[in-house]
């Protein structure tokens, strides 16, 4: 959530900075309704003020004057009362609008969407084949990892069932991840998979994009969901906490399987585990004082590149313009590997700097050592990785002429052999 004092102080400079994302800024409204509910909160302050003084001086008056001031006082406490109704009425309003304005970009982030995307480095080189390479589908089936038609008969489109070495396989990354985050210093987490209403609201994801995940039918009291990435959960870990500044930043990162309706439907390019319903992901989580975010947004591209280079996959990383960047976040780098059979790159890992809008919306505060006072933090996130395209990343550029696959020497460890064959 944006900050209500930059917007009404620096109404032009929000404006042009949300243009950067949207075709259209209109803030009037809640201009309008900041506007009101600071007169109703001020008036109402003075008729407080004003049935205090009477009270404390009602004793020294006669019983008629007495009387007198009793009834103002009755009119007052029913004018507090509709003004308090009324100003409930309007911030309740204004907490709507706000809660649907996306994040600022960062200054240095581009206007426009994809077509304004920059790509930073690219690390490795394409793989080259001297003979018919296959597809990561063709390579599933042939080598028995991936079942795609029982994962239909199971779940509808969108499903998978990792069979044998294809579900050792999908362990190993899970295993690599998690030593290697540990070792990163990331306090290793499991959060549930159904989560309330308030993490999506935190995050970012609710109200606006509540359509996007899975709703629990019948659920109790408050909205539950199937959480979409395991960074709306660690999101909220520190809702409504103030933490102390000698804590921060505090790292964690969780494992979970990721739940996406994916509306839109499947495109030609996007068959096979490009693009589910159900998939797995570990995400790195950070909180961070202000000035310190962007070298942990620094550091948390650095492991997830680290990952990547370690399995040895070429891939680039790319600087999303505002448009391409998710609603609540001030800057995204996205980790994109290429997929020979697509002759494309696809996003494996979008590492992302919200600046202080989800801890606005979580109520996540520090307090500031040198002054007591309590700051908003930074939070940020990053995955690393999903697997629902590293995997086949790894089958298509580490494919041999024989059908097999290399495993990758980080892997081997874990699955006991250097090589996939048939």
């Amino acid at each position: 959530m944006l900050d209500i004092n930059l917007i009404r102080t620096e109404t032009q400079k929000v404006t042009a900075a949300l243009l950067k994302r949207a075709d259209a800024v209109d803030l009037a409204p809640i201009l309008a309704l900041d506007r009101k509910r600071r007169e109703l909160i001020v008036e109402a302050d003075a008729l407080k003020m004003k049935k205090n003084a009477a009270s404390a001086s009602v004793k020294k008056l006669d019983q008629a004057a007495q009387q007198a001031v009793f009834a103002e006082m009755k009119e007052i406490s029913s004018r507090v009362k509709a003004l308090d109704a009324e100003a409930a009425g309007v911030e309740a309003e204004l907490s709507k609008l706000m809660a649907e304005l996306p994040n600022l970009p960062a200054d240095d982030v581009a206007a426009g969407g994809k077509e304004n995307n920059a790509v930073l480095r690219e690390w490795g080189k394409k793989p080259e084949f001297g003979f018919a390479a296959k597809d990561h589908l063709a390579l599933c089936k042939d080598l028995g990892l991936i079942d795609y038609e029982r994962g239909v008969k199971l779940g509808g489109t969108g499903f998978w069932v990792y069979r044998d070495l294809g579900a050792r396989l999908e362990w190993a990354l899970m295993n690599l991840f998690v030593e290697t985050h540990l070792k990163n210093g990331y306090s290793f987490t499991l959060p549930p998979h159904i989560l309330n209403y308030e993490c999506g609201y935190t995050a970012g994801q609710f109200p606006k994009f509540k359509d996007d995940v899975f709703l629990i039918a019948g659920a109790e009291d408050k909205t539950q969901f199937l959480l979409p990435t395991a960074e709306t959960a660690l999101i909220s870990l520190h809702r409504d906490e103030i933490l102390k500044e000698d804590e921060l930043p505090k790292k964690y990162f969780a494992y979970s399987p990721c739940y996406r309706k994916e509306a839109g439907g499947y495109g030609a390019n996007e068959r096979g585990m490009i693009r589910g319903h159900q998939f797995n992901k570990v995400e790195l989580i950070q909180f961070a004082k202000p000035e310190d975010s962007q070298k942990s947004f620094d550091e948390m591209v650095g492991h997830v590149e680290s990952v990547m280079q370690a399995l040895g996959l070429h891939y680039r990383l790319v600087k999303l313009a505002a448009k391409d960047c998710s609603a609540s976040m001030a800057r995204t780098y996205d980790i994109e590997v290429w997929i020979p059979s697509m002759k494309g790159y696809k996003e494996v890992s979008s590492v992302s700097n919200a600046h202080d809008y989800q801890a606005r919306r979580g109520n996540m505060r520090f307090k500031r050592a040198a002054t007591g006072k309590n700051e908003f933090l930074h939070t940020l996130n990053g995955s690393c990785l999903a697997t629902s395209r590293l995997f086949p990343a790894i089958l298509e550029q580490f494919q041999s002429a024989d059908g097999s696959v290399a495993v990758p020497e980080p892997l081997r460890k874990y699955l006991g052999t250097d090589r996939i064959t048939i």
